[in-house]
């Protein structure tokens, strides 16, 4: 969870004591789905006049992912929430977890290139292997998306989605039919795995296509009847296996099924097994074990433990974060008996629908059509946030695919009349989408008087630093949940821990109109230029006086912007964690840095965040313009804030510290009568924060509030002041003044001000 680039030789340094990291995430639940309109039309969204808060990317329709589209008989929409299955339209369906595919718990492949980029230190899989580096396995190629089964007149079809599909001849699957519990069988073609069956269904290459043999467990003996059929769909990334009633035939039974996903070796016939150190044609991560499994992912994973911040040591030596705990366990020990659903093909047979075992509430994990697709897979080639690597704006994403994870929060209380609130909370360096999953600081954010859904962007990788395409999957994300629950469009707050602590200032100051309120915990802003655009955001920073990554040479100027813009803020610094006192619970891995996740108390935050509303019309307006972050591919263009907008620079050389060319624009409007709140001054305090894993931990406060709302000169009338700004457009209904208004510009050079709907441009400077 270090801060980037600029910590990044203490977190290289460190990595080698990692095994003994103590820091939590989890799990996941999901949803009583309310779908709503798109675009202007979408109530969870700001359909208000003028521009829009946040990126246009955050308004666009829903994307069609081909995984989650049907053809054939197939018609069932998919569940996408990962660990749960369905009863729908006549098919059976289960949807799984997204980059799971990690295999059995080996010995580390030493050539893992996620390991090398240091990319998943904080967020370790379970599983050990690793694809072959040759062309075709995009280090992805046996993720499992989803399983689906269908009674059809004359056979039963069986259909499994895949995340990455390049070569169908690299990847074969196999499912354990019928059986009985306590007796178990091993799968065919050197699974090495085993599980209880009567039938084994087993699809695999044979020259230029895919074939299915249906064997009996225990004698391999081929089932008389008519052989399966095997279709391929690559566009979908889905195989559909039909086996005919004469060879098989279910009937109304409820029948067991069980099935994993694995390489193929075409010169011998059979899967392909791990090595220690995966090459160009085999796969890597099974240290010593000279017959691994050759799963790599396995489906009905409905109770996958959830990671804990009390996990200790077992948060890498027995990891939790991609949800594959159990299953890497499982493959270790080559027995997946307890990975099965009964399906009842009664049920099927009467098209029944039955969602009850989806989570409606709490914790869960959900699936992304994402708009973009650079390729299909992964890519840990091109790190950001550590020594060597690219800078955010063109180093490459980890996770590449069209579908992307996300965790998600949904409150158990009844949805307030307006809609929940939402509330991000972004994932540190080195950390996945799961860190917060099932911890007391979700669910404190989630449970508020006013409650409010919490959602974890994967944000494409552990390190993108919330910029370019991992900004793009933050409001995509958000998209996806404004078009699944009644939002509460004004009632949006942003937050985030270590590098998510920075993406709070960084989102944050971006967009400043999309959040009522800002709580970043051990972060800080680099280019402090832009914390003027959290004018009208209030920020709760929580920091460590110890912190081995964000030290207080870090963290103090951004306050210090804070309090010399007379902008309300509290700086609360915490003592370092108290090894002396808890060695077993302070972890020997960033103590202090980590010292307040480990303790996991967010009650206080919660408290901040409150019911606080956007005010979309506020009287004084600042804007830092920094359009080096724009990314207009992925509808990422940040030029307005409130009612200005359409800036634009002058001069790229008029830059801020950290190199980028910026503007900025101050508007004051006397439409509303009102002055400018007159700023406290900084006070300072103490406290204790009370009722987390570590007992009491003590701090310093530095404060600074705003006096009681005073009235001011009213007037039509309007005052702007601009650096480095040549354009700029004022919503003067949104600013509460008409076309008329008298405009008072202080400008550095000329400036072309344009009065929205007035036919009216003020050429100034």
């Amino acid at each position: 969870m270090g801060r980037g680039t600029d910590s990044s030789k203490r977190l290289k340094r460190a990595s080698t004591r990692i095994a003994t990291l103590a820091l939590g995430a989890l799990p996941l639940a999901l949803t009583a789905l309310v779908p709503a309109a798109h675009a202007r039309g979408n109530p969870s969204l700001y359909s208000g006049p003028g521009s829009r808060p946040g990126p246009a990317v955050l308004y666009e329709a829903p994307a069609v992912a081909p995984q989650l589209t049907n053809a054939g008989p197939w018609k069932a929409p998919p569940i996408l929430v990962s660990g749960a299955t369905a009863y729908r339209s006549g098919e059976f369906l289960y949807q799984d977890y997204l980059y799971d595919d990690h295999g059995a718990r080996e010995v580390a492949d030493p050539n893992d290139p996620s390991a090398a980029s240091e990319g998943n230190l904080f967020s370790k899989p379970n599983g050990t292997y690793t694809y072959p580096t040759g062309p075709g396995y995009a280090g992805n190629a046996a993720d499992l998306v989803e399983f689906r089964v269908k009674p059809l007149a004359k056979t039963t079809a069986f259909r499994l989605t895949l995340d990455t599909l390049e070569k169908p001849s690299l990847i074969a699957f196999s499912i354990a039919i019928g059986g009985t519990p306590g007796h178990s069988f091993a799968f065919p073609d050197g699974a090495n795995v085993s599980a209880p069956a009567a039938l084994f269904l087993t699809v695999h290459p044979s020259g230029t296509k895919l074939v299915a043999d249906l064997v009996r467990a225990g004698t391999g003996t081929h089932v008389s009847g008519l052989a399966p059929t095997v279709k391929v769909d690559i566009r979908r990334r889905q195989i559909e296996v039909d086996v005919p009633h004469s060879a098989w035939n279910p009937g109304r039974h409820t029948v067991r099924l069980a099935a994993g996903v694995g390489l193929w070796d075409a010169t011998n016939g059979r899967y392909l097994l791990p090595q220690a150190s995966a090459d160009a044609t085999h796969p890597g991560g099974a240290g010593t074990d000279t017959s691994p499994s050759a799963f790599f992912n396995v489906a009905f994973r409905t109770s996958e433990p959830l990671p804990s911040v009390t996990d200790g040591p077992e948060a890498v030596l027995n990891a939790a974060w991609w949800r594959d705990r159990a299953q890497g366990n499982a493959l270790a020990g080559h027995d997946i008996s307890q990975f099965f659903s009964n399906v009842n093909f009664s049920k099927l047979a009467r098209k029944v629908h039955d969602d009850s075992a989806i989570p409606r509430t709490g914790a869960m994990d959900r699936i992304l059509a994402s708009h973009f697709e650079p390729a299909q897979g992964t890519n840990f080639s091109g790190a950001c946030g550590f020594p060597g690597a690219s800078k955010p704006a063109t180093c490459v994403p980890e996770y590449r695919g069209r579908l992307q994870p996300y965790a998600i929060y949904v409150p158990h209380g009844a949805r307030p009349s307006h809609g929940y609130g939402m509330t991000l909370l972004l994932h540190s360096l080195s950390a996945n989408y799961n860190q917060y999953t099932g911890s007391r600081n979700q669910s404190q954010f989630g449970e508020r008087p006013q409650s409010s859904i919490v959602i974890t962007p994967e944000a494409r990788g552990p390190d993108q630093e919330y910029e370019g395409l991992g900004s793009a999957d933050v409001f995509e994300v958000w998209a996806d949940v404004a078009s699944r629950y009644r939002l509460d469009p004004s009632y949006t707050e942003i937050a985030g821990y270590s590098m998510g602590g920075i993406g709070t200032f960084k989102l944050g100051a971006q967009f400043p109109d999309l959040f009522a309120r800002a709580q970043p915990t051990v972060g800080d802003e680099a280019n402090n230029d832009v914390i003027a655009s959290l004018r009208n955001v209030p920020v709760l920073m929580w920091n460590n006086s110890g912190d081995e990554l964000v030290n207080p040479a870090l963290f103090t100027p951004t306050a210090m912007k804070l309090a010399n813009l007379g902008y309300r803020y509290e700086l609360d610094v915490y003592v370092p964690c108290p090894a002396t006192e808890h060695p077993e619970k302070c972890s020997p891995l960033f103590p202090d840095h980590l010292e307040l996740a480990i303790n996991d108390w967010y009650a206080p935050a919660a408290a901040f965040l409150d019911t606080n509303k956007v005010d979309p019309n506020p009287a004084h307006v600042t804007y830092v313009l920094d359009q080096a972050r724009d990314r207009p591919a992925y509808g990422l263009v940040a030029d307005h804030a409130y009612w200005i907008s359409g800036l634009k620079l002058r001069s790229q050389s008029h830059t801020a510290s950290n190199g980028d060319p910026e503007g900025e624009i101050d508007a004051l409007s006397h439409g509303l009568g009102v002055a400018d709140r007159v700023p406290s001054g900084v006070k300072p305090g103490a406290g204790t924060l009370n009722g987390g894993n570590l007992g009491p931990v003590a701090y310093t406060s530095f404060t600074q509030t705003w006096g009681p709302a005073v009235p001011g000169p009213a007037g039509d009338s309007i005052d702007i002041t601009a650096t480095n700004i040549s354009q700029a457009t004022v919503d003067v209904h949104r600013a509460h003044v008409d076309c008329h208004a008298a405009v008072h510009v202080t400008t550095d050079g000329p400036l072309k001000l344009t009065l929205a709907g007035c036919g009216r441009v003020i050429q100034a400077g």
